[in-house]
């Protein structure tokens, strides 16, 4: 809804990896490192080139979500304003994105800063 902003600063999410993922009905939550990001947009993990695996809201992530369990970040790229991809150490890219015009698809907290970025 919002776009991400040009000013937001992921570079230390690199060399983090995550523990746990949260499953609400309408959202994925999941950190890496003091990066915690609440996502109720689709979340595409992409391997190679070829999608793996799809999470949307009102369903259970598949199977392949097990696969960015303990995964070092190698990258994280903001290619345009809608997007967001998280390169992980065993070539499986976390696609992320602000793909409604109406609605939130994500927020952004970060420890140590007061407001959530808002996407």
């Amino acid at each position: 809804m919002y776009r991400i902003p040009k000013d937001i600063d992921l570079s230390e999410i690199v060399g983090e990896f995550t523990t746990q993922i949260l499953v609400g009905q309408f959202d994925i939550q999941f950190c890496f490192g003091k990066y915690h990001f609440a996502v109720q947009s689709d979340i595409h993990l992409i391997k190679h080139g070829e999608v793996i695996g799809i999470w949307q809201a009102g369903t259970w992530p598949p199977q392949q979500f097990f696969e960015i369990m303990n995964i070092n970040v190698v990258a994280c790229q903001t290619p345009d304003k809608r997007k967001i991809v998280i390169h992980l150490e065993n070539s499986i890219e976390i696609h992320l994105s602000d793909n409604s015009d109406q609605f939130e698809c994500m927020q952004i907290y970060v420890d140590g800063e007061q407001d959530p970025w808002i996407i």
